[in-house]
């Protein structure tokens, strides 16, 4: 049952957190921020869950953990309840137009985009001083950094209880379970934001027919508050069974009767199965504690836990790979459609449907791999180290060049502003910034049906004469090569996730096999808390701060100012973000090589001192046979002596 409910709970975090990620295009875009701030409000999940992770993680390990995670799922449904309030306080979203759009229009009524002297700063309105929507995304930090408060005790609390109870050997196999349930979490998270991000962020309240954009546009924004409600409610549910759970099991395998309790003793039978320290081999099992006392060891602990030399290269290598992976993984679907052209909930419904089953089978591979061939610790290094090169080496062939026809900026004589973003294609294959900038004379149609005509820049930028000198709204499609060169990427793209998530659980079993029984807990805690310190509040940040040097084109508030990015330099994008990766992993690979290294020496002298410690009973063993054998000669010798005399 606890393996069942935690399994649930680790979907339902990774429903969440996953929507997140699928939801960052959509936020970005709601509230006119840079990348850079996208990165800062994906990162307060780990500032929200590095403010108590250590707390939680030492205490916790002695108090009642079922409960504690229970409460934990509470808290990280009203994180995603807080997410999606900014909805119901602001206005409905006005996107960034320069065409006048009105429900009585009909396919014969013109407006004419192009014309001399005439302002076009439609954003100029009396509400622009009372626009206190723009710092609602403060409700979207808050919210998502209470889901990281909420999180802290699911992994370390959950894991190590499970770890307690279980048998050695099956161990592994829970674990790859466990994980691979939670993999599913991603999978519907993402086809949810998909979902949602083909809905428009008022629907029910507007008249879409008045809508001139469609999800394919960068201007859209789809109903990303309804996703939030939906894994707020998954997440009250899971964490209902944890109410009910006990504080400690019997071991498995054992009927607890009449034995020693293993279930709350869970550091006594354990220490032969852990690579320690030499100066903790003479370290006495710990004994129950009150909190005064808990609270006085937990300084010595960390001092224990951090001369760990094998748990500071696990540390380093997480870190280099977390920075990696976070960076990647937010900026993924903006990646595919900035480089490959697709819209963003087609992006994120590839990596939905394709690449998260794909991880998901590489993460039970990894576990039924330690299952079937019993790896120890440097059979799971391997592993974890071979599979992450496989996975590097797929993510280098990845990189193919993909060419984007570039914006003109023939106005001919209008009176265009340069600063607004409304994209016409014309029949010549080349997207421009608003039909005023094209030269359009003249429309038909209304909502998305909207035609230009007579746009003079689509004669003057083509060598010859255009017989349709039209503009249809929207940024004009990729090349016809563009999606054949797609589905190579994706192939190769779940590949490299397959090979990635194979040395997860080999690479889990290493940190779990490294540690004292009775740090474990901290251990993992310690771990979360560090690697999203460093790894997942600074990856994101970092990751869009340089890909927002790559935009061609801004978006501009209602107010003035700069609003979110809406196109960018596909070449340079292209060379950050992937740049970025390989310098990472990279990096990741020559700290594996020391920490396999130390791993090595450290199992050499293991063997070595049981090596000497079983000489050491053999001759002792020896040493009291021989005893037992000449005590009666001795007495018979003595009689002997006392006859004599």
């Amino acid at each position: 049952m606890f393996l069942v409910s935690l399994s649930f709970v680790y979907f339902a975090k990774a429903f969440q957190g996953s929507y997140m990620k699928s939801s960052v295009i959509q936020i970005e875009r709601r509230f006119d921020v840079p990348s850079s701030l996208i990165g800062v409000i994906d990162g307060s999940f780990e500032i929200g869950n590095l403010l108590i992770i250590a707390f939680v993680s030492y205490f916790g390990a002695k108090l009642h953990r079922p409960k504690l995670i229970a409460v934990g799922c509470l808290v990280m449904a009203s994180g995603s309840f807080l997410t999606a309030l900014p909805h119901f306080f602001q206005e409905r979203y006005q996107y960034e137009t320069t065409i006048s759009q009105s429900s009585s229009f009909n396919s014969s009524q013109s407006v004419f985009p192009c014309v001399a002297n005439h302002s076009t700063d439609f954003f100029l309105l009396p509400a622009c001083e009372n626009e206190a929507s723009s710092y609602m995304w403060i409700y979207v930090f808050l919210g998502n950094m209470i889901r990281g408060i909420g999180e802290t005790p699911v992994m370390p609390l959950g894991i190590s209880y499970l770890d307690d109870f279980a048998r050695e050997e099956n161990t592994a196999f829970y674990i790859a379970c466990i994980q691979t349930v939670g993999i599913m979490g991603p999978v519907f998270g993402f086809l949810l934001g998909s979902f949602c991000a083909k809905l428009y962020v008022d629907i029910g309240a507007v008249d879409l027919e008045t809508v001139s954009i469609d999800h394919k546009d960068s201007r859209w924004v789809g109903a990303w508050w309804l996703g939030f409600l939906v894994t707020g409610v998954v997440m009250l549910l899971a964490g209902i069974p944890f109410w009910f759970l006990p504080r400690s099991l019997p071991k498995q395998g054992e009927d607890g009767k009449g034995k020693k309790d293993k279930g709350n003793d869970s550091t006594g039978a354990e220490q032969d199965r852990f690579i320690v320290e030499k100066s903790e081999a003479h370290l006495e099992k710990p004994r129950p504690v009150v909190f005064s006392e808990m609270a006085k060891g937990f300084l010595p602990s960390l001092k224990r836990l951090f001369s760990n030399t094998v748990f500071l290269l696990i540390i380093l290598v997480s870190l280099v790979q977390v920075n990696g992976f976070v960076g990647m993984t937010t900026f993924k679907p903006k990646y595919m459609e900035q480089v490959y052209g697709q819209s963003p909930s087609k992006a994120i419904f590839f990596i939905g449907i394709m690449t998260l089953p794909a991880v998901a089978l590489g993460i039970i591979t990894g576990g039924f791999v330690m299952k079937r061939f019993k790896l120890g610790v440097l059979g799971a290094a391997r592993l974890s180290i071979s599979v992450s090169i496989l996975f590097f080496l797929c993510l280098i062939i990845q990189n193919t060049n993909v060419q984007e026809s570039l914006l003109s900026q023939c106005n001919l004589g209008c009176s265009c502003s340069l600063k607004h973003w409304d994209p016409v294609c014309a029949y010549n294959g080349i997207t421009y910034a608003s039909p005023c900038l094209a030269g359009c004379q003249s429309s038909t149609g209304s909502g998305k049906e909207m035609v230009f005509h007579n746009c003079t820049c689509v004669n003057a930028e083509w060598p010859l004469p255009v017989v349709n000198s039209s503009a249809a709204l929207g940024q004009c499609s990729r090349h016809a090569d563009c999606n054949h060169i797609f589905k190579y990427y994706m192939a190769m793209n779940v590949l490299s996730s397959f090979m990635i998530a194979c040395g997860a659980t080999p690479g889990f079993i290493v940190l779990l096999r490294s540690i004292q029984p009775d740090l474990k807990s901290l251990a993992l805690g310690m771990q979360i808390l560090i690697i999203r310190t460093l790894g997942g509040i600074p990856g994101p940040i970092y990751f869009g701060a340089l890909i927002d040097r790559t935009c061609l084109k801004w978006g501009s508030k209602k107010c003035g100012g700069r609003g979110a990015c809406r196109l960018y330099d596909s070449d340079a994008f292209r060379v950050t973000f992937l740049g970025l990766l390989y310098g990472l992993y990279s990096l990741s690979y020559l700290l594996w090589g020391f920490l396999y290294s130390r791993l090595s020496r450290r199992q050499k002298e293991l063997a070595l001192q049981n090596q000497v410690k079983a000489s050491e009973l053999e001759f002792i063993g020896v040493h009291k046979h021989n005893k037992e054998m000449d005590l009666p000669l001795q007495s018979k010798e003595e009689q002997e002596r006392d006859n004599s005399v």
